[in-house]
C-alpha cells in the first residue's frame, strides 16, 4: 500500500451504490426542471398545469446528440477548448496552492480579471457587430435543453479521461515530493471501486499541460455559460417585448455581480474543499459544467416567459436581502483570511495540538459556517424576483440547503479527526452550525 496515497476507508453517498444513483438520477433531474420551463410550455402555480407528456416533449434518442447534432458538440467544445486557451495564455499572478501530502505545492495563474475584461470586451464588440440581434444568444436560448444533454454527455467524457489518467505515472522523469513517480489521489477517491472513484475523482489535481482541469472547470466554462443563459433570456425577452423587464434585469445584475466575483476572487478557492482535498470526478464536473449554469439560472429562464414587474419598493428589498447575504458572506471570509495570515491576533480563538489556532470571535463566534448563511441568503434574493409564481423557481435555495448540510458534516468530520479535543472544546464555544440561534 502506497504511503503517499492510502486506500479510502470512509465512503459518501453510501458508497458506490449512492454514487451510482446520483450519476443517473441528478442528470436527469436537471432536465425533467429545464423541461418544466420552456417558451411552448411552463409550469403554473403549485404545477397546476404539470403534464407529463410535456416532460418528454423536443426531447430526443441518444443517435440525436451524439450524431445529429455534431454543430452543439463543435460549439461546446469550441467554448470548453477557447476559454481554456484564453485562461492559459492571459497574463496574471503566479500563486502556490496548499501544501499536498507530498510536501509540494502546485502554482495556479490567477487571471480572472484579464478574462473577465476580455469577456465583456468580446460580448460588447458582438453587440456592436450584430446591432444588437446577437445570433449566439438567440441559438443559446433556442436549444437550450439540447445543449444541457451535450454538458452533461461531456461531463461524463471528462471524468472518464481524469479516471483513466488517474492510473498514468508521473512523465518526463519528473518526480513528486516523496521521489516516487505516483500522482497524489484524492484521499477519497482511491477505494478502488471504479464507479466510485470515477464519481468522487481519484486524482487530486488532473492537469493537460499548464491546464489545472479542476480549477478552470469550476471558475470559467460553467460559471461564464451561467451568465450567457442569463443574458440569452434578456436579449430574448426584449427582441419579444421591445422592452426590458425589471425583474429580469435584476436577476441578470444580482447573479452577475456574483458570478464576476467568483471569477475576480479566484485565489480564494484555492484553500477550499472542492481545490484542496477534493477529486476532479463526475460529481465535481457535472456540477460544474452542467448543474451549476442549468440549474441557477432557472429563475431568468423563467421571467423571459413569464415576466413579473416588481415596482421600485420590491426591487429595493430584494436588493436589500442580497447586500445582507453578500456582506455577511465577504466579511465573514476576510475575517478568517486575515486571521490566518496573522493580521489580527487580538481575537479570541483556541489552541491546538497541531499547532493552528481555530477563530471562536468575531463572526466566527457566530457559527461555525457563518459564510455558509451569507450565502443562503443570497440564494433567497435570486429567487424572489420570481414573486410566488411558482415553487419551482425556489429550487434553488432548497438544494443550496442541502448542498451546504452535507459539506457542513463533511468538513465536521474531518476537524473532529483532525482536531480531537480543541474541536470539542471549539464546538463548546461555537454551537451553532451555520443559522446563529437556530442550527
Amino acid at each position: 500500500m502506497s504511503k503517499l496515497n492510502p486506500k479510502t476507508t470512509h465512503y459518501e453517498f453510501n458508497g458506490w451504490p449512492g454514487a451510482l444513483v446520483i450519476s443517473l438520477g441528478l442528470p436527469v433531474f436537471t432536465v425533467f426542471l429545464n423541461q418544466l420551463i420552456r417558451p411552448d410550455y411552463y409550469i403554473k402555480g403549485f404545477f397546476s398545469n404539470f403534464e407529463l407528456q410535456e416532460v418528454f416533449n423536443g426531447l430526443h434518442s441518444w443517435e440525436y446528440y451524439l450524431v445529429d447534432r455534431r454543430d452543439l458538440w463543435v460549439y461546446y467544445l469550441t467554448w470548453y477548448g477557447v476559454l481554456a486557451i484564453v485562461d492559459t495564455v492571459l497574463p496574471g499572478k503566479v500563486m502556490e496552492g496548499v501544501e499536498l501530502r507530498d510536501k509540494t505545492k502546485l502554482k495556479y495563474k490567477i487571471n480572472g480579471v484579464a478574462l473577465s475584461t476580455v469577456f465583456v470586451l468580446v460580448i460588447a464588440m458582438r453587440w456592436k457587430l450584430t446591432d444588437g440581434q446577437m445570433p449566439e444568444l438567440q441559438f443559446l436560448y433556442e436549444n437550450h435543453v439540447d445543449i444541457c444533454v451535450i454538458t452533461i454527455l461531456f461531463s461524463f467524457a471528462l471524468s472518464t479521461y481524469c479516471y483513466v489518467v488517474s492510473f498514468v505515472p508521473l512523465l518526463f522523469n519528473r518526480p513528486n515530493g516523496v521521489g516516487t513517480n505516483e500522482k497524489v489521489l484524492a484521499l477519497g477517491g482511491n477505494s478502488g471501486n471504479v464507479i466510485y472513484d470515477w464519481f468522487i475523482g481519484r486524482e487530486l489535481n488532473p492537469r493537460l499541460g499548464p491546464l489545472d482541469l479542476k480549477l478552470y472547470s469550476e471558475l470559467r466554462p460553467g460559471m461564464l455559460l451561467w451568465l450567457m443563459i442569463n443574458l440569452s433570456c434578456l436579449h430574448h425577452q426584449y427582441l419579444k417585448t421591445g422592452k426590458l423587464n425589471d425583474a429580469l434585469v435584476l436577476v441578470n445584475l444580482m447573479q452577475g455581480f456574483y458570478i464576476f466575483d467568483g471569477v475576480l476572487n479566484e485565489e480564494g478557492l484555492l484553500t477550499m474543499m472542492d481545490i484542496a482535498t477534493d477529486g476532479f470526478g463526475f460529481m465535481l464536473a457535472f456540477g460544474d459544467l452542467t448543474l451549476v449554469p442549468f440549474t441557477y439560472s432557472l429563475q431568468a429562464r423563467y421571467l423571459s416567459v413569464s415576466p413579473v414587474e416588481l415596482g421600485n419598493a420590491r426591487l429595493a428589498c430584494i436588493l436589500s436581502l442580497m447586500a445582507l447575504g453578500f456582506y455577511i458572506f465577504r466579511s465573514a471570509n476576510k475575517q478568517k483570511s486575515d486571521f490566518r495570515q496573522g493580521k489580527l491576533p487580538h481575537m479570541k480563538s483556541i489552541q491546538t495540538k497541531r499547532g493552528t489556532k481555530l477563530l471562536a470571535d468575531g463572526w466566527w463566534a457566530k457559527s461555525q459556517h457563518i459564510n455558509y448563511f451569507g450565502d443562503w441568503l443570497i440564494s433567497w434574493s435570486w429567487c424572489l424576483p420570481t414573486w410566488f409564481q411558482t415553487p419551482l423557481t425556489y429550487y434553488y435555495p432548497i438544494y443550496f440547503a442541502a448542498l451546504l448540510l452535507h459539506r457542513q458534516t463533511r468538513d465536521e468530520e474531518k476537524c473532529r479527526e483532525k482536531y480531537g479535543e480543541s474541536w470539542v472544546e471549539y464546538e463548546k464555544q461555537v454551537p451553532y452550525k451555520i443559522i446563529p440561534y437556530v442550527y
